[in-house]
């Protein structure tokens, strides 16, 4: 068999490659960018506009995972569109100069490992993208689309978790209401499209956390399933001007920065869920959808 060794310069002796110190570097970035998601979620807890603002974030960015969408809010808040060098590269784009030292550092999954236990673990690392912003790309912004309001309420209701029956009133004037002992979601009748998606889209949240947590806490899923909603509505076009966010870490019931990360998974994770199914229903009318980004 050929030796090819010889097309490299040798390395200086005692200057081989250093896994260690390669592996502690890989871990200081690492912690660091934790860190940093840490802080951000203590702050957008302490502060209703900033935790829209997150929202809005995980709402143009459906498949990123919670983390990563509190890295791009305090990297590069106002990000549309994210791609590393070589996803540009491949547009035929390039990163500006000047913005190649200002990348958005997410978490990327690297694949599963053996431990020296034998369990299963799974390897993160770091990976740097940029914003369309942030290249040399001339597209212009793509114009919001607008769906048919019957076919986004179909698919919003497309494989419901469970039943919903329309109703004349509710308790407490509400317009719609999961009820976890009936299984069911009541509806009252005469909203508007708006309205309906909205009110519809809390309820729906509640009844998919309902049934896949671990235990059922209506007052803790109201809020989840508040920003859920929210989610939903800013992705497909709704008027989200009236949702406030007063107070939140007092409605999640935490203000430690790991467990609000793992509140925000799973109404991200909800959300996603959700905007999956519709997602399906609309491709099968046909009707139009934004492009979507993958993270």
């Amino acid at each position: 068999m050929s030796n090819f060794d010889d097309l490299f310069d040798p390395a200086p002796q005692n200057e081989d490659f250093d896994k260690e110190a390669w592996a502690a570097k890989k871990k200081a970035e690492r912690d660091e960018v934790y860190a940093l998601a840490d802080a951000t979620a203590d702050e957008i807890c302490t502060d209703g506009g900033k935790f829209r603002d997150y929202l809005d974030v995980q709402a143009n960015f459906r498949h990123y995972s919670a983390t990563n969408a509190l890295l791009i809010l305090a990297t590069k808040p106002d990000a549309r569109r994210l791609g590393d060098k070589e996803f540009w590269r491949d547009q035929g784009v390039y990163i500006k100069r000047q913005e190649f030292s200002r990348p958005i550092k997410i978490i990327e999954s690297n694949g599963e490992y053996t431990r020296d236990d034998g369990s299963i673990g799974v390897s993160y690392n770091i990976k740097r993208v940029y914003d369309i912003s942030q290249t040399t790309s001339r597209m212009r912004a793509q114009p919001p689309v607008s769906y048919d309001q019957r076919a986004l309420l179909n698919a919003l209701i497309y494989k419901r978790p469970v039943p919903i029956q329309s109703v004349d009133e509710l308790p407490g004037g509400m317009a719609a209401l999961y009820d976890h002992d009936q299984q069911a979601i009541f509806v009252c009748r005469g909203m508007n499209a708006n309205d309906l998606f909205c009110e519809l889209s809390k309820a729906l949240a509640q009844a998919e956390l309902a049934l896949t947590g671990d235990e059922y806490i209506p007052e803790n899923a109201g809020f989840k399933a508040y920003c859920v909603s929210y989610i939903l509505g800013k992705e497909f076009g709704m008027d989200v001007g009236g949702y406030r966010f007063e107070n939140p870490a007092d409605l999640l019931k935490t203000d430690d920065p790991q467990e609000i990360r793992a509140e925000l998974s799973e109404i991200r994770d909800t959300a996603y869920d959700i905007s999956a199914r519709m997602a399906r229903s609309l491709e099968k009318t046909k009707a139009p959808r934004q492009n979507e980004q993958e993270r």
